[in-house]
């Protein structure tokens, strides 16, 4: 309250005349308006005039155009120029003189998109370099502002080298060129990379001019892909092909280099106008077959990396970029032809023998089974004549088994050493393929790698049994168990078959026997080293007709001779005796067979 000063009012004040509008000048307040009013100026709404920045904060800049207040626009309308200061002339639209609160309503952005159709097409026309404002992404490319208008900028148009971010961009001021206008559309395209291409096509030139085969330049990891590698030379791209980035074998350039890695690289190629640039990497390092180790030798042990697999062989690595051919007929000492998958895979470490090594073409032939001994060269030893083992049963013939004892050693078992008593049309009758079969080695062909194999050789002979049983005329019962054009095939006991033919077929009361019948056959042929026992049903009958027929004959003839010593009914009973002693073994087998009837 100290503070206060008591300042007395004018005493000579004219209350009256202030109320009544008059002024201390004595000019009238209207007069005061108006002279206040001419030192202004003219302004309409929804005009585009230029004002100065005269305040700015981090939302909002304040604006003078010489009215009697300022106008006040939102910073974010100046997005595109960060640059953006105090003093800076800016063209602005007025929206309204005064709102409710007697505030000039100004807005920047209409003020710019009035204008700028006219000034995006004079930006074209002249080439002239503009500042826009990327806004965001886009399919394809980004948005961006360029006098208040939308502009597309496509992605290969933001530099020279491909982007792999493109989100970077968002939110950043650049400069670019009017490239393309769309008037029916209203669309505009620029480009941020035409401004730095005239740049370096004059670089390009100069590089391009001083290129020569064999120069070696310092380059850019461009772009990577699965074919090679795109090195930028300053301006000018080249390719190293996958196979001239390393001396070894590479599935993925990326395993090599890495983008925007700088590396020397060597000129291999260029076409005439050198658009087309081949580049390597392997060749400024010597070659792996160079440094490789002069004692190295036919006969010695190496050890590598199953690199390529193929039908045919394998591609060691036995040290990067030296391999060696492992062939499939190397990896076995089996004669069957299989894969070289079946011994190995892809990055599989294995052990060789070098088998032929020429270092003139850089060529190497390996072998995996020499790491074995070769069975054939004590194949006596370990399978004498007579020696008894369990093989595999690996292929088929219509002559017969092709079996393997172990890796590397075959044999054959002919069809008629499979069994002593059956008749085997085909092998696959009696085993099959991947089976275990017990054989014994008849005999050994080493020149030919093969062994002749017996099956039936491992039991006794039946057929020396047989020779006492189915002697040439003893009857047997025997079942037809196939019927041919050339006869029947009979089951006999013990296992054993016989042939009939057709006419032997024929029964008592003349018709033809049938498959599955039963009957009794008498042996008519019996031959031990072919295997074969010819039977007939029709003899049986036939022989005892023809033994009572000889009876009868007989006794008539003993009847004459009788007659004149009157001692015929004696001879005639003899007869009688005699005929049914020769059929007495035909009786007691018609019995037989009855009673398994019955």
């Amino acid at each position: 309250m100290e503070n206060l000063k008591n300042v007395a009012p004018v005493e000579d004040f004219n209350w009256d005349a202030y109320e009544n509008g008059e002024t201390a000048t004595g000019v009238s307040r209207e007069d005061l308006e108006k002279a206040y009013d001419g030192t202004l100026n003219k302004v309409n709404d929804r005009e585009v005039v230029d004002g100065t920045v005269i305040a700015m904060n981090k939302r909002e800049v304040v604006v003078n155009i010489g009215y009697k207040s300022d106008g006040i626009i939102p910073l974010s309308e100046f997005r595109y120029n960060p640059d953006l200061k105090i003093g800076d002339t800016v063209e602005v639209y007025i929206e309204n003189q005064e709102d409710k609160k007697g505030q000039l309503i100004l807005s920047h952005k209409k003020a710019r998109a009035s204008r700028s159709w006219d000034r995006v097409n004079a930006a074209l026309e002249s080439e002239e370099i503009i500042k826009g404002y990327i806004k965001c992404r886009t399919k394809g490319g980004m948005i961006v502002d360029v006098f208040g208008i939308e502009a597309f900028l496509p992605g290969s148009q933001i530099d020279v080298k491909p982007i792999r971010d493109y989100d970077v961009f968002v939110g950043k001021t650049m400069e670019f060129k009017v490239v393309k206008i769309n008037q029916e559309f209203k669309n505009v395209v620029v480009s941020h990379k035409a401004l730095i291409e005239a740049e370096l096509e004059q670089q390009k030139k100069e590089i391009i001019g001083k290129l020569e085969k064999g120069q070696v330049l310092e380059g850019t990891v461009k772009n990577i892909t699965s074919y090679g590698v795109f090195i930028d030379l300053g301006g000018v791209d080249g390719l190293i092909h996958i196979t001239d980035l390393s001396w070894g074998r590479v599935s993925d350039p990326k395993e090599v280099v890495e983008l925007d890695q700088k590396l020397n690289v060597v000129i291999l190629d260029f076409d005439d106008e050198k658009k087309r640039i081949a580049l390597g990497l392997k060749q400024l390092t010597p070659h792996p077959w160079d440094a490789l180790d002069e004692n190295l030798k036919v006969g010695d042990k190496v050890k590598g990396k199953v690199v390529v697999m193929a039908d045919y062989g394998a591609f060691i690595e036995i040290a990067p970029g030296v391999e060696g051919l492992i062939h499939v007929s190397e990896m076995s000492w089996s004669q069957h032809l299989r894969s070289a998958q079946d011994f190995m895979k892809v990055g599989d470490e294995v052990e060789a023998v070098i088998l032929t090594l020429d270092r003139e073409e850089r060529k190497m032939s390996l072998g995996i089974k020499q790491l074995k001994a070769d069975p054939w060269e004590t194949i006596e030893e370990k399978y004498p004549v007579g020696s008894k083992h369990t093989a595999k049963v690996r292929n088929f013939t219509n002559f017969g088994v092709f079996v393997e004892i172990e890796e590397g050693v075959d044999g054959l078992i002919h069809i008629s050493d499979l069994s002593w008593t059956k008749k085997i049309k085909h092998p696959s009758e009696f085993t099959s393929i991947g089976a275990d079969i017990e054989v014994q080695v008849l005999e050994i062909d080493k020149e030919n790698r093969r062994l002749s194999l017996g099956h039936k050789q491992l039991e006794e002979n039946p057929w020396d049994v047989f020779e006492t049983v189915f002697t040439v005329d003893s009857i047997h019962e025997g079942t037809i168990i196939e019927m041919l054009d050339k006869g029947a095939v009979i089951a006999l006991p013990y296992g054993v078959e016989g042939f009939a033919t057709p006419k032997h077929l024929v029964k008592e009361d003349g018709s033809q026997a049938q498959l599955d019948e039963k009957l009794a056959f008498k042996v008519i042929e019996f031959n031990k080293d072919a295997k074969r026992i010819i039977l007939s049903h029709s003899r049986i009958f036939e022989d005892a007709a023809k033994a009572e027929a000889k009876a009868e004959k007989k006794a008539a003839s003993a009847a004459k001779r009788s007659s004149k010593k009157e001692e015929t009914p004696s001879i005639q009973n003899q007869a009688a005796s005699t005929t049914l002693g020769d059929i007495d073994a035909l009786a007691a087998l018609k019995e037989q067979m009855e009673n398994d009837k019955k």
